[in-house]
């Protein structure tokens, strides 16, 4: 099981996609507050559609509250426009944190300088400068699902 993490996101669609995605990839969900919406509200349900029920989801109250709890940062992987390490040059293992900033200002430096090492970007044309939330979590979370050669383990 992957681990995908969510700070602070603001788009309820994005957020309810992305747990969908982590249902039919068998992969935990932390989103981690302030959240830019209520987690009850009808268009993330509408988004998860029926999924949204079977999701493995851990709401942490604070990055701090996150941190505390998982401290493991050479498993956790940042996905960033500010590096140069494409996501597919990484080699994943089950139980890693694949952890996303919000939509508007992405992940804080301060965390990212825990293990820059980890710092992971999805190469983009010049023309573009970010892409949509969901998409990039189901880019980089289905590159560590094939290079470990599963999808679902029941």
């Amino acid at each position: 099981m992957f681990n995908v993490v969510l700070l602070n996101p603001q788009i309820p669609p994005n957020t309810g996609n992305i747990g969908r995605i982590c249902v039919n990839t068998n992969s935990r969900l932390h989103l981690i507050k302030p959240l830019g919406f209520d987690i009850d509200e009808k268009s993330v349900k509408r988004a998860g559609l029926d999924y949204w029920k079977k999701l493995d989801l851990v709401v942490w109250d604070s990055l701090d509250e996150f941190l505390k709890e998982n401290s493991n940062f050479d498993r956790f992987f940042f996905a960033t426009t500010k590096s140069k390490r494409p996501y597919f040059e990484v080699e994943y293992k089950d139980e890693d944190f694949l952890i996303f900033g919000s939509e508007t200002k992405g992940l804080p430096m301060e965390l990212m300088r825990k293990n820059w090492e980890n710092a992971i970007t999805i190469p983009m044309c010049k023309n573009g400068r970010s892409l949509n939330l969901a998409v990039s979590v189901g880019i980089v979370l289905y590159e560590a699902i094939r290079q470990n050669l599963y999808l679902c383990k029941e």
